[in-house]
């Protein structure tokens, strides 16, 4: 014969209720040997009534003695408020560039949330109950903080402090609309001189002291060697990185790794195959100019590659030459250029501004029919800054691949982006660099409102690989999936004037 559970005295502190069981059992009691008292079901019929299934079955658990069992069935779904009404769907972001600033724009359910209706027990009422989870690095109810690492030092400082600048920019006009879903942008930099050996300790102080959420627009395939690692290692996003390195395009791509440009071998071939079939240069007499890194070897793997194609299939030597990065020592390029017995006709320079105006500086006499073509990596305002100084003659007629539209265009996002460049930064320059870096963090800011306020870097990753079709202005659509991490393959041509003015050029 069972003892009678003994009613606890008012004065018990020590009392401790029966645990309530799991989500979605049913939950058992056993009864009185004797019917529910009237005022114990009025009790709770009303607490059932008010959706209080836990306040319920305390109540009923507190009977005396029992001789009997009886199942009770009580599922959470059944006290459940009404599911909330659907979210709207994110709008297009052709609009929000056009007018500077961006609105905040609901976020639709994640695919997981999706994945749980209709389950035991996982119903609407369920997801109320459950805690929010850990805090996020880099999150608060009020900020959002990303990190930079570039150089903002030595000869390749303009470039990090152009992309700083386009970046600021976006995140300004954000700012000034709400934030995203609530919480302000805020960018943080770390200078690694465009030195691998530095880009260590700049990302750990970006992520361990300024406990940043994730990093955009690295500069650097060399330090993208080492800043990718650490990044991966820490589930930290690497978005838009200013780089066309392969190791950033693995197959299939890195979870937390997105592209917004075009990759350098994608422009390395366009360039070519603008100077074989537009131009008429035969591939044996086509030279490149390398900086002596993973930069440098991305752009020799495009030239190489669209040679080959050019070619049947069949390899053609190509004169290589080469220079230490961030040095302008030429002399070694120079002599192989000058030993060479085919006749060279065009140069395509994987280079940066400086060694690329040298290389043409130190040529241009020499071989006065030389065509001179250059990437996007090359820092399109440096080198046009460069030649200027030199002379009519050095500028005139030397192309740029660009992974953005003419910045003096008036595509609806050029001219978004010079109104917002002016409005938060007056007095400075629009530039290939800056617009490049603001229309990557536009496309970040789109992804992190889609996410939705409980976010996290896995939330907005499975969001950024559901991201299709995004209107920026551009022409080509912003697209994403799970086996494409790169926004864009298009390539625009420019070429500069004797004013070291840049113009559009149609490469096909």
């Amino acid at each position: 014969m069972r003892r009678p559970i003994e009613r606890p005295r008012d004065d018990d502190e020590d009392f401790d209720p029966p645990p309530l069981p799991g989500p979605g059992a049913n939950w058992r009691m056993e009864s009185e040997s004797k019917p529910f008292p009237l005022l114990r079901v009025t009790v709770i019929a009303v607490l059932v009534a008010a959706g209080s299934a836990a306040a319920a079955t305390f109540f009923l658990s507190r009977g005396p003695g029992n001789t009997k069992d009886t199942t009770v069935g009580i599922s959470l779904a059944e006290v459940a408020p009404p599911a909330p009404a659907p979210v709207a769907e994110p709008r297009s972001l052709v609009s929000t560039i056009s007018s500077v600033t961006m609105a905040p724009t609901a976020a639709a359910p994640s695919p997981s949330s999706r994945a749980n209706d209709g389950a035991p027990g996982r119903g609407p009422a369920m997801a109320s109950l459950e805690p929010e989870g850990p805090p996020v690095q880099g999150v608060t109810d009020t900020e959002i903080r990303f990190g930079i690492a570039a150089p903002f030092s030595g000869p390749a400082k303009e470039m990090g402090r152009q992309l700083k600048l386009g970046i600021d920019t976006a995140f300004a006009a954000a700012n000034d609309n709400g934030g995203v879903n609530g919480r302000q942008l805020k960018l943080l930099a770390a200078d690694d001189g465009y030195e691998p050996t530095r880009t260590l300790a700049a990302m750990q102080t970006l992520y361990e002291s300024n406990q940043v959420f994730g990093f955009i627009d690295n500069y650097g395939s060399p330090t993208a060697l080492v800043s990718v690692p650490y990044a991966l290692e820490r589930h930290a996003i690497f978005f838009g990185a200013f780089s066309g390195a392969n190791s950033l395009r693995r197959d299939p791509p890195d979870r937390y790794v997105f592209n917004f440009r075009a990759g350098y071998a994608e422009e390395a071939d366009a360039v070519v195959r603008y100077l074989v079939k537009i131009r008429r240069i035969p591939p044996e007499q086509i030279a490149v100019l390398t900086q002596q890194d993973a930069y440098g070897d991305a752009g020799m793997d495009g030239v190489t590659k669209a040679i080959r194609a050019l070619r049947g299939g069949n390899a053609t030597r190509i004169l290589r030459m080469s220079y230490n990065r961030n040095s302008v020592n030429l002399d070694e390029a120079l002599t192989q250029l000058r030993q060479q017995k085919t006749a060279i006709k065009a140069v395509v320079m994987i280079a940066t501004f400086r060694p690329a105006a040298k290389f043409i500086e130190k040529t241009r006499d020499a071989y006065p029919g030389m065509i001179y073509a250059t990437i996007s990596g090359v820092g399109s305002t440096g080198l046009a800054d460069e030649l200027k100084l030199l002379g009519p003659r050095f500028s005139d007629g030397v192309i740029v691949t660009q992974v953005v539209p003419a910045v003096d265009s008036y595509a609806s996002v050029s001219l978004a982006y010079k109104k917002a460049l002016a409005k938060y930064f007056p007095g400075e320059s629009p530039d290939y660099t800056s617009l490049e870096s603001y229309l990557t963090a536009n496309v970040l800011i789109e992804g992190l409102r889609r996410a939705g306020p409980q976010l996290n870097t896995d939330t907005l990753v499975d969001t950024l690989e559901g991201m299709h079709d995004l209107d920026l202005g551009l022409g080509p659509r912003v697209s994403f999936g799970l086996a494409e991490h790169q926004a864009l393959h298009k390539i625009w041509g420019t070429q500069l004037d004797q004013n070291a003015q840049y113009h559009s050029l149609s490469l096909e």
